[in-house]
């Protein structure tokens, strides 16, 4: 198939989930992972390898987001504390559910926009 001369956003192709290339095909098979080809251009997904940097990112959003909350409640309202452990427990694990797959779809997307692979020294 030939490749579309404007290719989407990294960013938006990333948020959507879909094929870096064409815009339109699936990234993930499932929750996380990633397809080995897309369905539409046949774009080889082997390359995208995200590591743990969505979980970096993520990790740090969300306790950035929960950490902050959690003090300004403490500091207007000050609840019992098993009130903190039911709010911050709850509200961590949906932002983090919520933020993993557009922040892995976002570097997979990247890895393929600037042609991202491992590194190799050069002899």
């Amino acid at each position: 198939m030939a490749q579309d001369p404007s290719p989407p956003s990294p960013i938006t192709a990333g948020l959507m989930g879909k094929c870096p290339r064409c815009g339109k095909g699936h990234m993930f098979q499932g929750f996380l992972k990633v397809r080995p080809k897309c369905e539409v251009c046949g774009l080889d997904l082997a390359f995208a390898d995200s590591g743990d940097g969505p979980a970096f990112f993520v990790m740090s959003i969300v306790g950035i987001v929960v950490v902050g909350l959690a003090l300004w409640v403490e500091f207007t309202y000050a609840p019992p504390i098993w009130l903190h452990l039911v709010l911050w427990s709850a509200l961590s694990v949906v932002l983090s559910l919520l933020l993993v797959r557009p922040s892995k779809g976002i570097l997979v997307a990247l890895q393929y926009h600037h042609k991202a692979e491992e590194g190799r020294i050069q002899r």
